[in-house]
Protein backbone atom coordinates (compact mmCIF):
# COMPACT_ATOMS: atom_id res chain seq x y z
CA UNK A 1 0.00 0.00 0.00
CA UNK A 2 1.56 3.20 -0.82
CA UNK A 3 1.52 6.33 1.37
CA UNK A 4 -0.83 8.20 -0.72
CA UNK A 5 -3.42 5.27 -0.80
CA UNK A 6 -3.34 5.63 3.08
CA UNK A 7 -4.21 9.27 3.40
CA UNK A 8 -7.95 9.57 3.88
CA UNK A 9 -9.47 13.10 1.85
CA UNK A 10 -11.38 14.07 4.57
CA UNK A 11 -9.39 15.26 7.45
CA UNK A 12 -11.45 16.93 10.36
CA UNK A 13 -9.73 18.55 12.79
CA UNK A 14 -10.19 19.68 16.68
CA UNK A 15 -9.61 22.96 18.72
CA UNK A 16 -9.91 23.78 22.20
CA UNK A 17 -13.87 25.24 21.67
CA UNK A 18 -14.64 21.93 20.40
CA UNK A 19 -13.49 19.45 22.58
CA UNK A 20 -15.05 21.74 25.69
CA UNK A 21 -18.54 20.87 23.89
CA UNK A 22 -20.32 18.50 26.21
CA UNK A 23 -21.58 17.25 23.39
CA UNK A 24 -17.99 16.42 21.54
CA UNK A 25 -17.28 12.49 21.73
CA UNK A 26 -21.16 12.09 20.40
CA UNK A 27 -20.65 14.52 17.60
CA UNK A 28 -17.41 12.33 16.88
CA UNK A 29 -18.76 9.31 16.52
CA UNK A 30 -20.98 10.59 14.23
CA UNK A 31 -18.45 12.17 12.18
CA UNK A 32 -16.25 9.20 12.23
CA UNK A 33 -19.35 6.78 11.22
CA UNK A 34 -19.97 8.98 8.43
CA UNK A 35 -16.67 9.29 7.37
CA UNK A 36 -15.64 5.60 7.53
CA UNK A 37 -12.38 4.93 5.58
CA UNK A 38 -12.37 7.88 3.69
CA UNK A 39 -12.15 9.90 6.91
CA UNK A 40 -9.17 10.82 9.54
CA UNK A 41 -9.77 12.30 13.10
CA UNK A 42 -7.46 15.07 14.28
CA UNK A 43 -7.44 15.71 17.66
CA UNK A 44 -6.04 18.58 18.26
CA UNK A 45 -6.37 20.93 21.48
CA UNK A 46 -2.94 22.88 21.73
CA UNK A 47 -4.42 24.25 25.56
CA UNK A 48 -5.54 20.58 26.20
CA UNK A 49 -3.64 18.94 29.77
CA UNK A 50 -1.83 15.60 28.88
CA UNK A 51 -4.40 13.36 30.77
CA UNK A 52 -7.40 15.03 29.15
CA UNK A 53 -6.00 14.61 25.34
CA UNK A 54 -5.16 10.94 26.26
CA UNK A 55 -8.81 10.24 27.94
CA UNK A 56 -10.19 11.67 24.31
CA UNK A 57 -7.53 9.99 22.58
CA UNK A 58 -8.32 6.71 24.14
CA UNK A 59 -12.20 6.64 23.70
CA UNK A 60 -11.65 8.46 20.02
CA UNK A 61 -9.08 4.94 19.01
CA UNK A 62 -12.00 2.83 19.78
CA UNK A 63 -14.64 4.86 18.04
CA UNK A 64 -11.78 5.27 14.80
CA UNK A 65 -10.91 1.52 14.77
CA UNK A 66 -14.62 0.37 14.58
CA UNK A 67 -15.57 3.23 11.87
CA UNK A 68 -12.14 2.33 9.76
CA UNK A 69 -11.42 5.44 10.40
CA UNK A 70 -7.86 7.25 11.12
CA UNK A 71 -6.89 8.79 14.43
CA UNK A 72 -4.07 11.38 14.28
CA UNK A 73 -3.42 13.21 17.16
CA UNK A 74 -1.80 17.05 17.02
CA UNK A 75 1.43 18.06 18.73
CA UNK A 76 1.38 15.40 21.33
CA UNK A 77 3.85 12.91 19.97
CA UNK A 78 3.55 11.24 23.53
CA UNK A 79 -0.23 11.61 23.52
CA UNK A 80 -0.61 9.58 19.64
CA UNK A 81 1.68 6.60 21.14
CA UNK A 82 0.35 6.53 24.50
CA UNK A 83 -2.91 5.73 23.40
CA UNK A 84 -2.14 3.58 20.13
CA UNK A 85 -3.03 5.70 17.69
CA UNK A 86 -2.89 5.51 13.73
CA UNK A 87 -0.43 8.83 14.12
CA UNK A 88 0.47 12.54 14.91
CA UNK A 89 0.60 15.85 13.33
CA UNK A 90 3.28 18.45 13.80
CA UNK A 91 1.39 21.68 13.70
CA UNK A 92 4.43 23.86 13.77
CA UNK A 93 4.13 24.69 17.77
CA UNK A 94 6.67 22.06 19.13
CA UNK A 95 9.25 19.54 17.34
CA UNK A 96 10.05 19.30 14.35
CA UNK A 97 9.52 16.43 12.16
CA UNK A 98 12.66 15.06 12.10
CA UNK A 99 11.92 14.62 15.68
CA UNK A 100 8.58 13.14 15.60
CA UNK A 101 9.29 10.37 12.82
CA UNK A 102 12.22 9.08 15.40
CA UNK A 103 9.57 9.19 18.12
CA UNK A 104 6.97 7.25 16.09
CA UNK A 105 9.08 4.77 14.37
CA UNK A 106 8.47 4.14 10.70
CA UNK A 107 4.78 2.61 11.08
CA UNK A 108 2.74 5.56 12.23
CA UNK A 109 1.46 8.35 10.02
CA UNK A 110 3.46 11.79 10.08
CA UNK A 111 1.48 14.56 8.97
CA UNK A 112 3.51 18.16 9.22
CA UNK A 113 1.46 22.01 8.91
CA UNK A 114 3.22 24.34 5.83
CA UNK A 115 2.78 27.17 4.42
CA UNK A 116 5.45 27.32 1.75
CA UNK A 117 7.30 25.28 -1.02
CA UNK A 118 10.59 25.65 1.78
CA UNK A 119 8.71 24.08 4.45
CA UNK A 120 6.87 21.52 2.65
CA UNK A 121 10.63 20.50 1.17
CA UNK A 122 12.55 20.40 4.81
CA UNK A 123 8.93 18.57 6.34
CA UNK A 124 9.54 15.75 3.54
CA UNK A 125 13.46 15.14 4.52
CA UNK A 126 12.12 15.19 8.31
CA UNK A 127 10.23 11.70 7.31
CA UNK A 128 6.50 13.16 6.77
CA UNK A 129 3.94 10.89 5.17
CA UNK A 130 1.40 13.70 4.29
CA UNK A 131 1.32 17.90 4.91
CA UNK A 132 -1.53 20.39 5.90
CA UNK A 133 -0.74 23.12 3.57
CA UNK A 134 -2.69 26.67 4.39
CA UNK A 135 -4.02 28.95 4.65
CA UNK A 136 -5.70 28.35 1.23
CA UNK A 137 -9.05 30.54 1.19
CA UNK A 138 -9.51 33.10 4.02
CA UNK A 139 -11.06 31.84 7.21
CA UNK A 140 -12.39 32.68 10.38
CA UNK A 141 -9.72 30.57 12.13
CA UNK A 142 -7.36 33.11 11.19
CA UNK A 143 -8.88 36.24 10.40
CA UNK A 144 -5.18 38.00 10.22
CA UNK A 145 -3.98 35.74 7.53
CA UNK A 146 -4.57 35.68 3.99
CA UNK A 147 -5.31 32.94 2.03
CA UNK A 148 -2.81 31.56 -0.10
CA UNK A 149 -4.75 30.65 -3.12
CA UNK A 150 -4.92 27.28 -4.78
CA UNK A 151 -1.49 27.56 -6.51
CA UNK A 152 0.10 27.10 -2.88
CA UNK A 153 -1.63 23.02 -3.12
CA UNK A 154 -0.01 23.18 -6.96
CA UNK A 155 2.99 24.43 -6.02
CA UNK A 156 3.57 21.66 -2.96
CA UNK A 157 1.66 18.92 -4.24
CA UNK A 158 4.29 18.62 -7.29
CA UNK A 159 6.74 17.71 -4.96
CA UNK A 160 5.19 14.36 -4.96
CA UNK A 161 4.08 14.48 -1.39
CA UNK A 162 0.23 13.97 -0.60
CA UNK A 163 -1.13 17.44 0.17
CA UNK A 164 -4.04 18.36 2.13
CA UNK A 165 -5.97 21.57 1.50
CA UNK A 166 -6.71 23.55 4.68
CA UNK A 167 -8.09 26.83 5.38
CA UNK A 168 -11.69 27.85 4.13
CA UNK A 169 -12.45 25.18 2.68
CA UNK A 170 -16.13 24.41 1.82
CA UNK A 171 -17.48 21.61 0.91
CA UNK A 172 -18.14 23.46 -2.39
CA UNK A 173 -14.35 23.61 -2.91
CA UNK A 174 -13.04 20.52 -2.20
CA UNK A 175 -13.15 19.34 -6.02
CA UNK A 176 -11.25 22.67 -6.58
CA UNK A 177 -8.64 21.24 -4.21
CA UNK A 178 -8.74 17.83 -5.77
CA UNK A 179 -8.03 19.09 -9.08
CA UNK A 180 -5.35 21.17 -7.64
CA UNK A 181 -3.60 18.11 -7.07
CA UNK A 182 -4.78 18.53 -3.38
CA UNK A 183 -4.93 14.50 -1.53
CA UNK A 184 -7.53 15.78 0.96
CA UNK A 185 -8.77 18.48 2.88
CA UNK A 186 -8.87 19.55 6.32
CA UNK A 187 -11.67 21.31 7.92
CA UNK A 188 -12.42 22.43 11.11
CA UNK A 189 -15.48 24.61 11.11
CA UNK A 190 -17.30 23.14 7.94
CA UNK A 191 -18.15 19.85 10.42
CA UNK A 192 -17.99 20.87 13.73
CA UNK A 193 -20.50 23.95 13.17
CA UNK A 194 -22.76 22.16 11.00
CA UNK A 195 -26.42 21.32 12.41
CA UNK A 196 -26.02 17.60 11.73
CA UNK A 197 -22.26 16.60 11.52
CA UNK A 198 -23.04 13.15 9.68
CA UNK A 199 -24.66 14.98 6.92
CA UNK A 200 -21.63 17.86 7.01
CA UNK A 201 -18.98 14.90 6.42
CA UNK A 202 -21.37 13.84 3.29
CA UNK A 203 -21.41 17.49 1.35
CA UNK A 204 -17.65 17.12 2.14
CA UNK A 205 -17.27 13.59 0.47
CA UNK A 206 -19.72 13.97 -2.24
CA UNK A 207 -18.12 17.03 -3.45
CA UNK A 208 -14.65 15.27 -2.97
CA UNK A 209 -15.75 12.52 -5.63
CA UNK A 210 -17.65 14.88 -7.96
Amino acid sequence: MTQLARIPPLHVVTDDEVVARGDFLDRARRILGAGGAAAAFHLRAPQGAGRRMYDFASSLRSMAADAGALLIVNDRVDVALAAAADGAHAGGRGMTAADARRLLGPDRLLGVSVHSVDEARDAMRGGADFLLAGTIWDTPSHPDRRGAGIGRIREIAALGIPVIAIGGVTAARAAEARDAGAAGVAVIRGVWDAPDPAEAVNEYLKHWKE
